[in-house]
């Protein structure tokens, strides 16, 4: 589903319900952008049960992620991905408003 244009990937929605039923109940992630890292912005993800009362919720397949006003604004056009690649695997943000980002892929500019 897209909310502002914000979109949850078929891997991420898979990941995100593996891990809730690893855990034997119902997880959602919450993605929010901060100030830090090495390029200005750094993404922020966490599994949690419950939502903030300022969250939006993107679901897809019966996942859900968890995303606060503020970050949506850095967040838009973008789609929260799952990968399992060589290097690892991980939550990642594919934002097409980063400027640049650094080497791990969890900082970036605007």
């Amino acid at each position: 589903m897209t909310i502002h244009d914000l979109t949850l990937s078929a891997a991420a929605a898979r990941r995100i319900q593996a891990i809730g039923e690893k855990e034997g109940r119902p997880l959602m992630l919450r993605v929010a952008v901060e100030g830090g890292g090495c390029s200005g912005f750094q993404y922020q993800f966490d599994l949690v049960d419950t939502a903030e009362a300022d969250d939006l919720k993107i679901e897809r397949d019966g996942a859900a992620a968890l995303v606060d006003e503020i970050s949506l604004v850095l967040l838009k056009g973008s789609e929260i991905d799952y990968v399992d690649e060589l290097a690892g695997a991980e939550f990642k943000i594919r934002n097409p408003n980063a400027k640049s980002s650094c080497g791990c892929g969890v900082s970036f500019s605007i």
